[in-house]
């Protein structure tokens, strides 16, 4: 299984536990490799390119359909080079700041960002990703700009926050859950529909802007030619895992358990392709 991103972030622990669980249905290990580097490219490139025999596969979060869009060249298209196997599970995000900007909810953040236009900076786990997208549409509401720094993955963008090198990170919950909780940064808002189980003090992004939602979703791709059978094999492996102990362990931490059908996920993904490439268009968010 290989996940395009370092290790340590939120897209990282769900892959791994994912795996857990598909190595005690299959009998041996399924081994992560974390293959970092490009946004995501780097490890995409190497399923794409690998045998479509069922044992190698993409882990991978909603930046992977996103993020190609970003760029001036993919040595893929997300489309035609993979199959969708599984819809593993969605996760609404959190606002999360260094406790160094002295901001206590989103309304104060929003008032920072229009008070100081382009000068809080907000790190971003991938060009394009849900965590991204979020960001924008949060400078748009306050009727503001943000600054954004990319990051090579999650876990050192949330480090960097922890630490007070930036102002902002919108990320899955998960990763900001318990540096919240220890006071070593606050988080202001998540972007849920409802308060979270996991964060019932925390207010939701809607509660002060109507209608604001935003989440990131992780998914399982095999490289193009991968035999239907296999496919539908891997997907049932994936419903099972989902219907386990992992079920419980994803809803502790604020992560909603996907399923369905690989028919499904793929009309999943290009429904996500629509929508979020027209927020890419109308921003023009490139990768320099």
């Amino acid at each position: 299984m290989i996940i395009p991103f370092p290790p340590g972030g939120t897209l990282d622990k769900v892959g791994r536990m994912l795996t857990v669980k598909l190595g005690e249905q299959f009998g041996h290990n399924v081994v992560v490799e974390n293959r970092p580097g490009g946004n995501g490219v780097i490890g995409a490139d190497a399923v794409a390119k690998a045998p479509a025999d069922g044992y190698t596969l993409l882990f991978n979060a909603s930046t992977f359909v996103t993020a190609p869009m970003t760029m001036k060249s993919v040595p893929y298209k997300v489309q035609t080079d993979f199959a969708p196997v599984a819809h593993v599970a969605s996760a609404p995000l959190s606002v999360a700041i260094s406790n160094k900007m002295g901001v206590t909810d989103i309304k104060g953040l929003m008032a920072a960002a229009k008070a100081n236009p382009g000068k809080l900076n907000f790190a971003v786990g991938s060009i394009g990703s849900a965590g991204h997208l979020c960001t924008v549409k949060l400078e748009q509401a306050a009727g503001s700009t943000i600054a954004i720094v990319p990051y090579k993955g999650t876990g050192p963008a949330m480090t960097d926050l922890v630490g007070g090198q930036i102002d902002g990170f919108i990320d899955p919950v998960l990763g900001s859950v318990q540096f919240h909780k220890t006071g070593q940064l606050k988080v202001v808002g998540v972007t849920s529909a409802k308060r979270l189980p996991n964060l019932p003090d925390v207010p939701t992004v809607g509660e002060t802007v109507p209608g604001f939602e935003c989440a990131s979703w992780y998914g399982v791709w095999a490289p193009a030619k991968a035999p239907a059978d296999i496919v539908q094999k891997l997907n049932a492996a994936i419903q099972k895992a989902l219907s386990s102990d992992m079920r419980d362990r994803l809803l502790a931490d604020g992560i909603v358990p996907g399923g369905g059908t690989a028919a499904d996920f793929a009309r999943f993904q290009d429904a996500d392709i629509a929508t979020s490439g027209k927020i890419i268009a109308d921003k023009k968010i490139t990768l320099e």
